[in-house]
């Protein structure tokens, strides 16, 4: 995983706002819609500035259905969007938005094309979602398990025939998940493939809670000394961290069940809490239970 250190302002729920805006926009009149938010370049070039903007935004029929569009979309987006954001932060987050519709606009702009639609959603998000998190099942129609890397491949491919077949929607899509992606690979995929040294391991002592130091600042260095026992291989080692942080559980607390906690993501911790007691010594358990 990526943590950086900037704060999540979850401008997610602002993006699933414009989404359901836009929509009941879109469900008065269709045409009129396409006519006033589509991005056209003669338009843009007459100083209809918000089409830069406002054409990432509509939905198609998904089973005949608009809202049924709408609902996945929100899904996505939510689902991908929010796990995102709490890994980057906010600035990051919304500047891969940002370059995703420019690279659309630049390729709409440049070829005149007409475009409307949700790339940056749709492939921009997915393609980085599917990088941090390849492991990651979703259930297609919610019966059907299949890993968010597979759907990137789809997607992917999908985009690819559609850009040979000179298909305007998927040319302007190509753009925005080529400057978007291009831009992630150079701000965070190196930093992600920097092995981590492996080092005698020593158990911390157990955490005393003091007025001067956060739960956060707690939970952070629980949470590093778990990488670091795990980097070290050793069966004993895993066993006194763990011992060392049970005397922090808090009897009664109300962790999330075992479907909302996914040991099957890229490190297998949780992306909400970690370092959080009662779901550290889970997972430590589980992995010595693994190696049993």
């Amino acid at each position: 995983m990526i943590r950086t250190s900037k704060e999540n302002l979850h401008s997610i729920y602002v993006v699933l706002f414009l989404y359901i805006a836009f929509f009941f926009l879109q469900m008065q009149d269709a045409e009129r819609y396409r006519a006033i938010f589509a991005f056209e370049r003669d338009a843009v070039m007459a100083g209809q500035v918000w089409r830069l903007f406002t054409f990432q935004f509509v939905q198609g029929s998904f089973l005949g259905s608009p809202a049924l569009s709408l609902f996945f979309t929100l899904l996505i987006a939510y689902i991908m969007g929010s796990a995102v954001e709490e890994e980057w932060g906010t600035f990051d987050f919304v500047t891969l938005l940002l370059l995703s519709n420019l690279g659309s606009a630049v390729v709409a702009f440049a070829l005149d094309l007409t475009v409307l639609g949700s790339f940056a959603i749709s492939y921009s998000l997915l393609f980085v979602f599917a990088t941090i998190y390849p492991d990651q099942v979703f259930y297609i129609f919610f019966v059907l398990p299949m890993k968010v890397r597979w759907l990137g491949y789809i997607a992917a491919a999908l985009l690819l025939f559609g850009a040979v077949m000179r298909s305007p929607d998927s040319l302007a899509a190509l753009g925005g998940a080529l400057l978007s992606y291009g831009w992630f690979l150079w701000r965070f995929r190196p930093g992600m493939r920097v092995p981590r040294p492996r080092k005698a391991f020593v158990p911390p002592a157990p955490v005393a809670t003091a007025a001067t130091e956060s739960v956060a600042a707690t939970n952070l260095a629980r949470f590093s000394a778990m990488k670091e026992a795990l980097a070290s291989g050793s069966h004993e080692n895993v066993e006194a961290l763990a011992s060392s942080i049970r005397p922090d559980i808090v009897p009664g607390v109300n962790i999330c069940p075992p479907a909302d906690y996914k040991p099957e993501n890229e490190d297998g911790y949780c992306v909400r809490c970690e370092g959080f007691a009662e779901c550290s010594v889970r997972y430590l358990d589980l992995k010595t239970a693994e190696k049993s």
